[in-house]
């Protein structure tokens, strides 16, 4: 023990002194988690429309006017040929056409019913998809409002209709930042463990330094002990920073379940992707060969791990990649614990894996590692 403790000291001093570093664990967190979650956010506003109305009606213009207050839409052209509207739509000035037909107003108040038509620039799947949901629902709420208010009503009672009142539980406001934050705060941490250590070794071979310490009694144990446990502590600090700093000051996120279970979760997801960076550190015998191993594997974890797209809608091959993937685990916890408030039974299962997959890429780690390398 009184070896490990000189060895801690040590390496709390290397890691304090390098000023860039410390910048690192502080300033790079904070400004990655006021800046990504405002920026990777999936809600689509300001879809240019163009507008072809053929009837100039009072009923088309209450409905572009319904467009525009819905606040998802500015209008880019209005013309009365849908050639005119296609070039802007071709030069990419706007997103969607919607063309509203003649007799428009007249053929809704004989009840003989109206279509018009959409048309998507499909170039952007996501985009296309949303606005026509959004334009969709406008327009259906708009020929509700019409029939009920100003078209006759039938003698008899029409038959009841079911009325649905959806309920939004755990993020009431339907907030994409509120969904993004944990995700990335565990991406923060990932980077700020693992990655950081593989580095820190990866250094050290490439100065000598752990060629001298090779020459002492120094166990292999003590060694490994000594450069995971400063960046296990920093992984805490990063985590903490951002869940009870920066997330419940900036955004309002006040974690609902217990910080008991979070931490004991995190306590062992951080042993697990120290492994993971200290096998990266003994296959690189320089700081170029660890940082692309380190950033095909963080690919990896980001785009795999649920950050962005639900692991269950991927297809079946990747969601058995994705059950191979730490974070894609903790992604999933910190928005049970922190959202929903889940306790600890309710993740043990994540908990018994991330402890398996911590003993394996430590055992792997601690096999490959060889004193005299």
């Amino acid at each position: 023990m009184r070896t490990l403790r000189f060895l801690l000291q040590k390496e709390f001093l290397q890691i304090f002194r390098n000023k860039i570093i410390l910048r690192i664990i502080v300033v790079l967190p904070v400004m990655q988690l006021l800046i990504l979650p405002l920026a990777a956010d999936y809600e689509i506003k300001n879809i240019r429309i163009s507008i072809v109305d053929h009837d100039r009606s009072a009923y088309s213009r209450q409905l572009i006017n319904n467009i525009v207050a819905s606040g998802y839409f500015s209008i880019n052209d209005y013309s009365a040929a849908f050639e005119q509207s296609f070039e802007e739509f071709q030069k990419d000035h706007s997103d969607l056409i919607l063309e509203i037909p003649a007799r428009f107003e007249a053929d809704i108040a004989n009840q003989k019913g109206s279509e018009v038509l959409i048309a998507l620039n499909a170039i952007n799947g996501v985009k296309a998809s949303v606005g026509s949901t959004y334009l969709s629902r406008i327009i259906g709420a708009f020929n509700a409002d019409i029939r009920f208010r100003d078209l006759p009503q039938p003698r008899y009672p029409a038959v009841a209709a079911i009325e649905v009142v959806p309920q939004f539980w755990y993020n009431p406001l339907m907030k994409y930042r509120v969904f993004m934050v944990p995700g990335i705060l565990v991406m923060l941490v990932t980077a700020m463990a693992s990655f950081m250590c593989a580095l820190n070794i990866v250094k050290e071979k490439e100065g000598g330094t752990i060629e001298q310490i090779n020459v002492t009694p120094i166990r292999k144990y003590h060694f490994i002990l000594a450069k995971l446990i400063p960046f296990w502590v920093i992984g805490m600090f990063v985590f903490t920073l951002g869940l009870l700093g920066v997330a419940r000051l900036v955004y309002g996120i006040v974690p609902v379940g217990s910080l008991l279970t979070l931490y004991a979760f995190l306590a062992v997801y951080l042993v697990a992707m120290l492994g993971v960076g200290l096998i990266i550190s003994t296959y690189s015998a320089t700081q170029q060969q660890s940082m692309s191993l380190a950033f095909f594997f963080m690919m990896i974890f980001i785009l795999m791990g649920g950050l962005f797209t639900p692991v269950d809608s991927m297809p079946e091959w990747a969601q058995w990649i994705a059950r191979a993937n730490p974070v894609a685990y903790f992604i999933e916890v910190v928005r049970l614990v922190v959202l929903k408030g889940s306790s600890f039974y309710d993740i043990r299962g994540h908990f018994l894996v991330i402890t398996g997959m911590a003993l394996f890429f430590n055992v792997w780690a601690v096999w490959n590692y060889r004193k005299t390398s």
